[in-house]
C-alpha cells in the first residue's frame, strides 16, 4: 500500500510530455541510468569509500489510531510498531577495481550515445512537433 501512491505519480508523469517528448524519453533512459551510475562511481573515486545504504527495522512504542471509551475517559493505547529507516554507511572500495567499473561505463555510454541520435532522429521523425 505505501508503494500505490508512488506508482500513480510515477504513471501520471510518464503519461506527461508529447508523444515525441515520451519517445525520446524512452530512447535515452538506460544513457540517464548510466549518467546516474558513472557519477556515483566518480564520486566513490573521489572519496575513496562507497556507500551502502540498507533498511534496518526496529520496534517503537507509539500510540495506536484505535481510540478506547472507558468509564467516559478516552484511552490512547499504545502499540509496539515497526519502523523502517535506511541506513548508509562507508563501505571500503579497491580504487583500481572502481577506475576499471568507471572506464567500462563510460565506453558503454559512448556507444549508447552513438545509437541514442539515431533514436531520437526517429522519434522526432514519427512525431514531429508542429
Amino acid at each position: 500500500m505505501r508503494f500505490a501512491a508512488p506508482l500513480a505519480l510515477t504513471l501520471i508523469l510518464a503519461a506527461c510530455g508529447t508523444p515525441q517528448e515520451r519517445c525520446i524519453r524512452s530512447a535515452t533512459q538506460e544513457a540517464r541510468i548510466l549518467d546516474r551510475l558513472i557519477a556515483e562511481t566518480e564520486a566513490n573515486l573521489a572519496r575513496g569509500y562507497a556507500f551502502e545504504s540498507r533498511e534496518v527495522v526496529r520496534h517503537v512504542w507509539t500510540v495506536c489510531d484505535d481510540h478506547i471509551r472507558r468509564d467516559r475517559h478516552r484511552v490512547r493505547p499504545m502499540c509496539f510498531e515497526p519502523e523502517v529507516r535506511t541506513v548508509k554507511r562507508p563501505l571500503a572500495i579497491d580504487p583500481q577495481v572502481e577506475a576499471r567499473k568507471l572506464d567500462g561505463l563510460k565506453e558503454r555510454r559512448a556507444a549508447l550515445a552513438r545509437r541514442a541520435t539515431g533514436d531520437i532522429a526517429r522519434c522526432r521523425a514519427q512525431f514531429p512537433e508542429g
